[in-house]
């Protein structure tokens, strides 16, 4: 399960043509780029979770 938690990221910043685009934009930031910054809190989440999922498998 935390293999598939980290595979995610993986997937959603390496399909490009997902997020090529201009719009939506948000505060007048072009989604092409506010798309990836969002992953930076949301790979944080995503680590955090596949790293509690293995520290639960691995405990006594």
């Amino acid at each position: 399960m935390a293999g598939v938690c980290l595979i995610v990221p993986v997937i959603a910043l390496l399909w490009v043509p997902w997020y090529a685009q201009d719009r939506p934009r948000l505060a007048g930031v072009p989604f092409f780029y506010w798309y990836q910054l969002a992953w930076v809190p949301g790979c944080t989440l995503v680590l955090l979770v596949a790293h509690l999922l293995t520290r639960r498998r691995s405990g006594p």
